[in-house]
């Protein structure tokens, strides 16, 4: 015996239900958008810019030296911040006349807007914990300072990948 016709009422009705559920799951653990706010991240970032993040890659793999990542401010969790992993849990990080040393070796940064002759001690980055920057030093608050200081790994969002508005600056984010 033949299935009823479903109505197109209902057809379209579970269609909907259907593509909200799914938008909701891709949102939730695959992919979230974001907006750049504050020059802290400048030459690689600018205000304004909207990005894709990757939230699933970090249930699969930890944070690594040198990505873009979107975090929850361990201070003030309401507020996501936007920076560059530098040290992970055991690295030892420096900054002496505004050079990076990780683990006593000097640590290559090319995105840098304008180097800082500041200074930071060494010091250990502790388990389940990143030490980020921002690349525009002069105007960053970053784990250099009490404000951020380390950042719980579980306070990460998701990896920056892609700059996608406005149209002029697409990119993956380097």
């Amino acid at each position: 015996m033949a299935e009823p016709e479903k109505s197109l009422f209902r057809e379209l009705i579970e269609t909907v239900v259907f593509a909200l559920v799914l938008a909701l799951l891709i949102k939730t653990f695959v992919v979230e958008t974001t907006l750049v706010n504050g020059p802290s991240m400048q030459p690689t970032l600018y205000t304004g810019e909207r990005l894709w993040l990757n939230k699933a890659i970090y249930h699969l793999r930890s944070p690594r030296r040198g990505e873009v990542i979107v975090f929850r401010n361990p201070k003030n969790p309401a507020k996501d911040y936007i920076k560059r992993a530098i040290g992970l849990p055991g690295d030892r990080v420096a900054i002496r006349d505004g050079v990076v040393y990780l683990n006593g070796q000097v640590f290559p940064e090319n995105h840098l807007m304008i180097p800082q002759k500041s200074n930071y001690p060494e010091t250990t980055v502790p388990p389940d914990s990143l030490f980020v920057l921002g690349d525009n030093r002069a105007n960053s608050e970053d784990s250099r300072f009490a404000s951020l200081g380390f950042v719980p790994l579980e306070n990460v969002k998701g990896k920056a990948i892609l700059i996608y508005w406005p149209l002029n600056r697409i990119a993956l984010v380097r």
